[in-house]
């Protein structure tokens, strides 16, 4: 199984709380420009996981602009903000039961402590805003971490 990690764009430091945050124009031209990119990979997503966060939710959206995707399944807070094993035992479970792609829109820590999580030998990746990680999820077994893009390597690749 292919999994996708995605943390959310970048959002206002100024809010009443951390999940209101939302995105700024630079965030949603960074996920615009993650979300185009995947796009022209071809990439069929089965199930979407998100953190319930107002950053997250416009995020996805964004991406949603740009590809065909499934209703999201929105990640229960205390899984969104840190508990990796139960979302690493979901992901080992949709693997088993053969589908084949998912895309998860976070936050840090979650994205880089789901990516050591599902890849034990790997260290937590760091995440700019928007960014996205590529881990291959085979069974019951660990992941194999394959390549994380942030939105200036897109740039720069174009």
């Amino acid at each position: 199984m292919q999994v996708f990690i995605m943390r959310h764009g970048e959002a206002i430091l100024d809010a009443a709380s951390n999940a209101l945050r939302p995105t700024t124009v630079c965030g949603r031209d960074e996920a615009r420009l993650i979300a185009a990119w995947l796009n022209i990979k071809s990439i069929n997503i089965k199930r979407v996981l998100v953190s319930p966060y107002l950053q997250v939710k416009q995020t996805l959206a964004i991406v949603r602009e740009a590809m065909r995707l499934p209703e999201e399944k929105v990640l229960p807070k205390p899984a969104s903000n840190g508990n990796t094993k139960h979302v690493g035992s979901y992901l080992q479970t949709l693997a088993m039961q053969g589908v084949k792609c998912v895309l998860i829109v976070s936050h840090l820590p979650f994205v880089g402590y789901l990516v050591a999580e599902l890849c034990p030998w790997e260290s937590p990746p760091m995440f700019v805003t928007s960014s996205i990680a590529n881990v291959k999820l085979a069974g019951n077994s660990h992941g194999k971490f394959k390549w994380q893009v942030s939105p200036s390597q897109v740039i720069t690749k174009a």
